[in-house]
């Protein structure tokens, strides 16, 4: 580790004027922002904490949505969005293990928008819409690659909106020592709308398979999607998997997935 000196503003107001200062960093769960700085990754001279602002944490449902405040921790959401969310509630309980759900928030993992990450697949695969402190941002235009997504210097996510679907379910496929999704697929349906969001796989993160969603759309079974295969052309090859691997895999987990939402 090197020198940083760390501030906890109690409001978002606050935050914002200390992320103002040169090479600030704002620090939410910090379970992938830590092991960065202590591989001298980033070096951020300032590091402002989230976790003392109330206004940014909690779980309630307005109008048809699950709404997620943005330093709402893994736990929290497991715990207190299942009456509303079950699919939802699901995926934060399995997220690593009870110290990164202790310690790890929603906003924290949609701004690193790691390519493995289980939250970014239920906000693409929900059509949530991701606020910020100056504006909203649908799910669809948020995720734009691997670790990179529509935040601008100094934005903050400061809440999520997940619309409720008819049904829905999490299935992942997850590397054992990390917990991290070689696979993750996140289903939807509401009415004749279905998505069907893709993490773990591809070299340019979360994606939606549009291919799957058209077969469901029609026929939100398993069988809907036999002989369909995701691309491998741009999944992700290392030592856990073989592009062609991880492809098999979206198929795979997807039919899990639909079998699952289908109860």
């Amino acid at each position: 580790m090197y020198a940083f000196d760390v501030v906890r503003p109690k409001s978002l107001d606050e935050a914002l004027a200390a992320l103002g200062d040169e090479d600030a960093q704002a620090l939410s769960g910090g379970q992938t922002l830590i092991p960065t700085l202590k591989q001298r990754l980033a070096m951020p001279s300032k590091l402002v904490s989230l976790t003392a602002i109330d206004d940014l944490k909690g779980v309630s449902h307005r109008g048809g949505s699950v709404v997620i405040g943005g330093a709402t921790t893994h736990a929290v959401v497991a715990a207190e969005a299942g009456a509303q969310f079950p699919a939802l509630a699901a995926l934060a309980g399995n997220i690593g293990d009870p110290a990164v759900r202790n310690r790890g928030t929603i906003g924290g993992s949609l701004a690193n928008n790691d390519p493995s990450a289980c939250y970014p697949a239920a906000a693409l695969g929900s059509g949530a819409t991701i606020t910020t402190n100056s504006r909203d941002i649908a799910a669809d235009d948020y995720f734009q690659g691997m670790f990179t997504t529509a935040l601008e210097e100094g934005e903050i996510v400061t809440s999520v909106s997940f619309p409720v679907p008819e049904k829905a379910a999490y299935v992942k496929f997850e590397q054992p020592a990390s917990r991290f999704s070689l696979v993750g697929v996140f289903v939807t349906k509401t009415g004749d709308d279905v998505r069907v969001a893709v993490t773990g796989a591809s070299n340019n993160g979360v994606f939606r398979w549009t291919e799957a969603e058209a077969a469901l759309s029609g026929n939100f079974s398993a069988e809907a999607l036999d002989g369909l295969t995701a691309p491998a052309d741009d999944m992700i090859s290392d030592l856990h998997g073989s592009a062609a691997y991880r492809a098999h895999l979206v198929g795979v987990i997807t039919k899990r997935a639909v079998t699952a939402a289908n109860g």
